[in-house]
């Protein structure tokens, strides 16, 4: 893993989300899904062709997100 000086905005705010879930934040959970969605969308605009994967633990991240909201009733 690289420096934390290094990481991209996007990768910073997964991390938070991931913070989020595991507390059980779901309306923090739920901004910073949405702030990582413009992050990662952002680079290039929305007709560009994205030139990096999204992180590797992307999916996982969603569906503990996902397991959330059904926790909470949502």
């Amino acid at each position: 893993m690289t420096d934390s000086a290094d990481r991209r905005l996007g990768d910073r705010i997964l991390v938070a989300l991931e913070l989020a879930i595991d507390q059980q934040e779901l309306e923090i959970a739920e901004q910073l899904w949405r702030a990582l969605e413009l992050a990662l969308s952002r680079y290039g605009g929305p007709d560009a062709f994205e030139k990096r994967d999204p992180p590797a633990n992307m999916d996982d991240v969603l569906d503990r997100l996902f397991a959330l909201r059904r926790a909470k009733g949502g």
